[in-house]
């Protein structure tokens, strides 16, 4: 069985073994499918740092729209000119590392198993997984000590074991006022509260809609296609994509929009959906109350309990999102690492990532109040 010896391998060969790594974790990441350089991605990737007073930061500019009318005529502009609106948000960054560990040599020589290869995978897998949620957490104003199933994630005593201790978990921010919907099946797109929520407020066709006209109106930016087409990513649980694909309204628009017979979007198993402008995504790290505790009145509205007035309903929080919605800072290679203990005995992989994340803020003219500038979280039953 031919092993990887890190200890004989070149400075290029590690780079090229962190590199491939890197492909494995983003090609099995789900949020860098939508992660792009320019203020036309939905996740702003920053691969720079830039300088300040305090050091070195990750920077994103958000650039706001112009509210002057101009000057008519042959009346004069110059001393008359609009300085443009900037808002830089600066990315804090944190260090997440993963590492595996083989029992002894004996052991390594008896597994069938090519420890360093299904280790890459394992160590790539893990990676790409937390930073899914901590990207679906950030968009969704939750902090990162629940997981995206509604579950209070177990705290350890020593510092640094949990994801609450990333130095841009301070930075994670509750959806904001403009920004946070909840669907009523009686009144339909109102005002988010967990609290309000029943069972009988499943997400529908109508929602969707009613959310794109909302986003709209409240002047969030599409990422522009071909044709110049302004295009949104609406992210829902499988169990809110079910109740979509049960929605007779949202089974007639799919089903005559697309193509006849088994290639038709909802023939063929895809877990993608155009509707109306907006691709709807099923994607498990959704935030839900899935594993949350059911509760009662007193616990209505508490992390890590299930949502409605009783804290016994069901929910999901389906995130409508636009150009900029999130930034990613996303600093060089990750680190491969191999070690030995015991004498050499035993052996280790270790990998590291430096990244930050955060949800963009900008003050809207719209409305004249901070607000998050590309996400809508909408909160329904299930």
């Amino acid at each position: 069985m031919a092993l990887t010896n890190f200890a004989s391998l070149t400075s290029n060969q590690l780079t090229a073994w962190s590199r491939d790594f890197w492909r494995v974790a983003r090609n099995m990441s789900f949020v860098n499918q939508f992660a792009g350089s320019g203020s036309n991605a939905m996740v702003q990737r920053i691969t720079d740092l830039t300088k300040s007073d305090k050091g070195t930061k990750a920077v994103i500019t958000l650039l706001a729209d112009m509210t002057g009318d101009g000057i008519t005529g042959d009346n004069t502009l110059e001393g008359n000119e609009e300085a443009l609106r900037s808002y830089d948000i600066t990315i804090e960054l944190d260090q997440l590392r993963f590492a595996n560990r083989i029992a002894g040599r004996l052991a390594d020589q008896k597994s069938v198993v090519n420890f360093r290869e299904n280790s890459r995978d394992a160590l790539a897998y893990a990676m790409a997984d937390r930073m899914d949620q901590l990207a679906f957490l950030t968009l969704s104003g939750v902090a990162y000590s629940q997981k995206t199933s509604g579950a209070l994630r177990t705290t350890n005593v020593a510092a640094g074991h949990d994801l609450a201790d990333l130095e841009y978990a301070s930075d994670v921010s509750a959806p904001t006022t403009n920004r946070h919907r909840r669907w009523d099946a009686s009144t339909n797109l109102t005002a988010g509260d967990v609290t309000a929520v029943a069972a009988a407020d499943t997400i529908t066709y109508k929602a969707i809609v009613e959310l794109k006209a909302y986003a709209k109106d409240n002047y969030i930016r599409g990422i522009r296609g071909a044709g110049n087409q302004e295009v949104f990513h609406m992210f829902v649980t499988p169990q809110q994509m079910a109740d979509l694909k049960l929605d007779s309204d949202f089974l007639a628009n799919v089903r005559n929009a697309g193509v006849r017979g088994p290639s038709n979007q909802l023939f063929s198993g895809t877990s993608s959906l155009m509707v109306d402008g907006v691709m709807v995504h099923e994607f498990r790290h959704v935030f839900n109350t899935a594993n949350a505790t059911a509760g009662t009145s007193s616990n209505a509205g508490a992390a890590g309990y299930k949502w409605g007035a009783d804290a016994d309903v069901n929910g999901a929080r389906a995130l409508f999102c636009g150009a900029q919605a999130l930034a990613m800072a996303d600093i060089g290679m990750p680190e491969v690492v191999e070690d030995s203990f015991d004498y050499e005995n035993q052996s280790g992989i270790s990998i590291s990532k430096i990244f930050g994340l955060r949800k963009p803020k900008f003050n809207s003219d719209y409305n004249g109040s901070t607000e998050d500038f590309g996400v809508i979280c909408l909160d329904t039953a299930y």
